[in-house]
């Protein structure tokens, strides 16, 4: 299975808790730290939530 490459390009101070938790959750703590994913349905609906904070790639 493939994997997607997150990176967190925006900070979350001022987001919407939900968005917080959700790029938490993702592993993400620091703005441009990376993590590795698994290409899945419940990954690709959390990025979609905070695709305005995140970058992805293709691993």
């Amino acid at each position: 299975m493939a994997n997607l490459k997150v990176t967190l390009v925006k900070s979350t101070i001022g987001a919407v808790p939900k968005h917080k938790k959700t790029v938490e959750a993702l592993g993400l703590r620091k703005v441009n730290k990376t993590v590795e994913l698994p290409d899945n349905a419940a990954t690709r609906g959390m990025i979609k939530q905070v695709s305005h904070l995140v970058k992805v790639e293709e691993a």
